[in-house]
């Protein structure tokens, strides 16, 4: 089971808004290879990093309007959220410590 709390677009804006920590999306699709490898990465981060950062995953067939809102062109793509504004990001499957290491500027 998944520690990373799937997301809609509905709830989108309030959860990457409300939040005094910065927030890790991952933009994910059921159908995708590369996205099943990094979902355990990913909650390994939550787990790891839950005092520091929020984590969340969105289904991006589930959620086309955020797909167009942030012109996603592949997956999995993981985006850091600061005070709702996106900071930085990753593409694909990669290792945990590249993927800190990637946003740790931030967490």
């Amino acid at each position: 089971m998944s520690k990373v709390t799937a997301l809609t677009s509905k709830e989108f804006d309030s959860a990457i808004n409300d939040t005094d920590k910065p927030v890790l999306v991952d933009f994910w699709a059921t159908w995708c290879g590369p996205c099943k490898i990094l979902a355990p990465v990913l909650d390994e981060i939550a787990e790891e990093y839950a005092d520091k950062l929020v984590v969340y995953k969105v289904d991006i067939d589930t959620e086309p309007d955020l797909v167009s809102k942030y012109r996603l062109m592949s997956v999995p793509i993981v985006i850091l959220f600061v005070n709702g504004e996106p900071v930085a990001q990753s593409l694909g499957a990669v290792p945990k410590e590249e993927l800190v290491r990637h946003f740790a500027d931030y967490i």
